[in-house]
């Protein structure tokens, strides 16, 4: 019991009644195209889905399904650019402002940032959740076709008509764009240190996908957070991070391996984590994250920035405990 007692005091910051910060935030990044490389940006506003740009976008195949680096690890080497402005608060895109998009052997792209009235694209789909899209366009989907050899288009979630829930059981109230499952994945240097010094060859952090990376904290504390507050938004820890087949493709050079998931199964499983829990075989990396905010009256978010102090508000009491 003390040493569960010294875990969340360390987790919490003290045992005041007003937690000192447990970490910073080292990194923000932003993925605008689902499956693609993110961008690292200074700062990022917050919305009811997450960071602003985030998974606005993604590549759908012939039958509209979505393509992600589990089908295409390819996606790994498209870079997507976009003007820094674009993530200030309240930045409000021209009808010149654009994205560009590069991949090796392929000519630079561009993406108009304007959400005009496109030609629409019925039963796109991602995951569970099937609904319509905006299609970016025949000069897009020839770009993407050439570059996997077979029919793909681009599209744009369609905000203005569609909704995406995230799933009840974990987060009732919440949406995202074309992201997985949850608005904001969050997870620490620490994590990825303690990782590193057991793998044969060290990895980046960019194969978790994270879009808050923190440090100054122990490893896998995040496990813990269950309500975050961070440039005074709240943060509602919802469910740990199951990790799929994407942190085995090197980032890098989009080539598959089997780590680090084969290492992390040995001490980052639902059977040595959650023992008391089915999914035993899952392995978990980070803490998924919704914007409590989003739920109220105005709905107004803010912004996050590196350097942010990360305030633990209420911890779970261990990883049995946290949702999976």
């Amino acid at each position: 019991m003390e040493k569960a007692a010294s875990l969340v005091s360390s987790i919490l910051g003290g045992g005041g009644s007003t937690p000192e910060p447990v970490a910073t935030v080292q990194s923000i990044i932003v993925y605008p195209i689902k499956s693609c490389r993110g961008i690292s940006v200074p700062q990022a506003p917050i919305t009811a889905t997450g960071f602003r740009w985030d998974r606005q976008w993604m590549v759908v195949n012939a039958k509209g399904r979505a393509v992600t680096q589990r089908v295409e690890p390819s996606l790994a080497l498209v870079e997507v650019d976009m003007p820094p402005e674009a993530f200030a608060d309240d930045w409000q895109p021209a009808p010149d402002s654009h994205s560009l998009i590069r991949a090796p052997g392929m000519s630079p792209l561009k993406i108009p940032l304007v959400a005009a009235e496109h030609a629409t694209i019925e039963d796109v789909s991602v995951w569970e959740w099937s609904g319509s899209a905006y299609d970016e366009g025949a000069e897009a989907a020839e770009w993407f076709s050439a570059y996997f050899g077979k029919p793909s288009r681009l599209v744009r979630f369609k905000e203005v008509s569609e909704t995406r829930p995230t799933d009840p059981d974990y987060a009732q109230g919440y949406k995202v764009m074309f992201s997985d499952a949850f608005p904001i994945l969050i997870a620490s240097q620490e994590s990825l240190d303690a990782l590193n010094e057991i793998l044969k060859e060290p990895v980046l952090m960019n194969r978790f996908r994270a879009n808050i990376l923190v440090d100054g904290c122990h490893p896998y504390s995040e496990d813990l957070w269950k309500t975050v507050k961070i440039n005074k938004l709240t943060f509602m820890g919802v469910k740990l991070r199951d990790c799929c087949k994407v942190p085995t493709i090197d980032q890098e050079n989009a080539i598959p391996g089997i780590e680090p998931n084969e290492t992390m199964r040995t001490f980052r499983s639902g059977e040595v984590l959650r023992p008391s829990h089915k999914n035993k075989r899952q392995i978990y990396f980070g803490q998924n994250l919704v914007f409590k905010e989003s739920l109220s009256a105005n709905g107004k978010g803010g912004n996050i920035k590196v350097g942010d102090p990360v305030y633990i508000l209420q911890p779970f009491s261990s990883t049995d405990e946290t949702p999976a």
